[in-house]
């Protein structure tokens, strides 16, 4: 997924919930799809700042060389200006990017629930 891309407002907007739990019958259903998805976005953003941020580590002991650098600074600004992962994640599911699926309301081959 790239959520640089991503044409999500940054700020809150509201959401008729009726409406989103239509594909899964189910409000809480539905918020927890959204939440697992955003928890897997917020992993992808979090391990990406790690990844870019670990090119300006500093391996030495002392605390007396350490000194602010503006590429890390835009770097960390930029990240926190995209939007959060749980408004990402309400963008993918209204606009029906996101696979979910619940083993316990599909059916088997014979047409009997699995439990």
């Amino acid at each position: 997924m790239d959520y640089k891309k991503t044409n999500t407002p940054a700020n809150t907007i509201t959401r008729d919930m009726m409406q989103l739990s239509e594909d899964t019958g189910n409000v809480y259903e539905t918020v927890r799809v959204i939440g697992k998805r955003a928890n897997q976005i917020s992993v992808d953003i979090k391990h990406d700042l790690e990844k870019k941020l670990q090119e300006f580590a500093s391996y030495n002991d002392s605390l007396e060389e350490v000194f602010e650098n503006r590429e890390q600074i835009e770097i960390s600004r930029y990240f926190e200006r995209l939007p959060k992962p749980t408004l990402i994640a309400a963008q993918e599911y209204t606009d029906h990017e996101i696979y979910f699926r619940n083993p316990s309301k599909e059916k088997d081959k014979f047409g009997e629930e699995v439990l």
